[in-house]
């Protein structure tokens, strides 16, 4: 039985295929959430009555330590491409495995914020302070995404830093999946001042 060779197009713009596949995604995926966050902007202020239901303690306090955290998380992925990218492969995977830490725990803080506001009453369309039912909707919806995002992200990470330690991938999956985790951090840049800051007591 003849051997099956698999061709493969070389990428036409000088970069490799995964690293061209991620920049699109990262295009598309920003799309959406600056579209999201344009409605979401509109909505506010086309509302009179938009409620601001963060109390500095502990929510903004919350929010500051979950931004702290995935910024620290984008440093330990540059450090885990850099030591992979010079051969130390058992540092980039204690890098790759702090990030995952880091996200995990950015991740709970999320998840601990939102049963405390469902235990207060929010809901999608119901607000429990009597002001417009559109801001539990805004903000489940919003952060939710962003934490899709940030749960994936720690799950392609392990899957990518198995991967590399059985050498099945190289330090250019490593560079890829750290653009991705870029864009996530990125995104919780805008959403922090827009959903929360602005909506402080």
């Amino acid at each position: 039985m003849a051997e099956l060779t698999v061709f493969s197009e070389p990428s036409p713009f000088g970069v490799p295929s995964r690293k061209l596949g991620i920049w699109m995604f990262i295009v598309a995926d920003s799309a959406t959430f600056a579209a999201l966050l344009f409605a979401y902007g509109y909505v506010r202020v086309a509302n009179p009555d938009w409620t601001r239901p963060f109390a500095i303690w502990p929510t903004i306090v919350n929010g500051i330590v979950m931004t702290v955290v995935l910024l620290s998380s984008s440093l330990t992925v540059i450090a885990a491409v850099l030591a992979a990218q010079s051969g130390r492969k058992t540092t980039a995977l204690r890098w790759l495995g702090a990030t995952m830490l880091l996200g995990t725990l950015f991740a709970a803080l999320h998840l601990r914020e939102w049963v405390a506001m469902i235990g207060d009453g929010w809901r999608l369309f119901r607000n429990p302070l009597g002001g417009a039912p559109l801001v539990g909707a805004t903000f489940f919806s919003i952060t939710g995404l962003h934490l899709l995002h940030v749960i994936t992200g720690v799950v392609v990470i392990g899957v990518i830093a198995r991967g590399y330690r059985r050498g099945r991938f190289d330090p250019g999956h490593l560079e890829t999946t750290g653009l991705y985790w870029h864009f996530v951090d990125l995104v919780w840049m805008f959403v922090f001042p827009l959903v929360y800051l602005m909506n402080v007591r």
